[in-house]
């Protein structure tokens, strides 16, 4: 969290690594079922959140690497700063055709589906269509969520293009429309919230996503 730091529950940060270990799951299994005809590029962003004398402080302005600048309000917010450039990267610089992006973004998220269910928001809706047929087959459950356009005003800063984090209410789908400012409109974008299923208090990691990913990824270079 850094300086705005978790007052409870710091030892099951672990799981806030889910996102990265669901797709670097799925690149194993890619990589040993080397599918015909899609290329998959698995990108993680990955750095520390920590008190120290280079930290973000609640307040910094931030550029990401679009030009957008954004405002610092909670520090615990910070794996939508990362997704960010990593979003644009995986648009701009290498140019994929389809971006999926998985990550355990908010607890709202959590509050809204409970912990079996992950949700997905996109505007494509035949990439919907992709993640719901596969997510049937994986057995991972989805649920398509809503973009709601006039939550953006919930973003709203006087001081820079955006912040990264929305009001008390919805912040799921603010988490969502935030992710949007750094995709191209024309490039279809799903993200896909796994906070919830990710972690299981009995088991502990339940490597949801990963399955998900590969069957997504191998289906990609049926339908070409």
């Amino acid at each position: 969290g850094g300086y705005n730091i978790k007052t409870s529950s710091m030892h099951l940060m672990k799981f806030d690594c889910g996102g990265a270990a669901a797709v670097l799951g799925a690149a194993r299994a890619i990589a040993a079922l080397a599918p015909d005809g899609v290329e998959a590029n698995i990108i993680v962003a990955a750095c520390e959140n920590m008190i120290n004398d280079r930290a973000v402080l609640p307040g910094d302005i931030l550029t990401a690497s679009n030009g957008k600048t954004i405002e610092v309000e909670n520090t615990d917010a910070e794996g939508r700063l990362t997704m960010a450039d990593v979003l644009v990267y995986a648009d701009k610089e290498i140019g994929c055709k389809k971006i999926i992006e998985l990550s355990t973004l908010t607890g709202a998220c959590m509050v809204a589906l409970g912990n079996k269910i992950a949700g997905v928001w996109a505007k494509d809706e035949s990439l919907v269509d992709e993640l719901l047929r596969t997510s049937s087959v994986t057995a991972e459950k989805l649920w398509h969520m809503p973009l709601e356009k006039d939550y953006n005003d919930l973003l709203k800063s006087k001081i820079a293009d955006l912040k990264n984090l929305g009001g008390r209410y919805g912040g799921a789908i603010t988490a969502a429309l935030f992710l949007q400012h750094f995709v191209g409109k024309k490039t279809p974008f799903a993200h896909i919230d796994i906070a919830g299923p990710v972690w299981s208090d009995k088991l502990g990691a339940t490597g949801f996503g990963a399955r998900l990913v590969t069957d997504w990824v191998c289906r990609q270079g049926t339908s070409e």
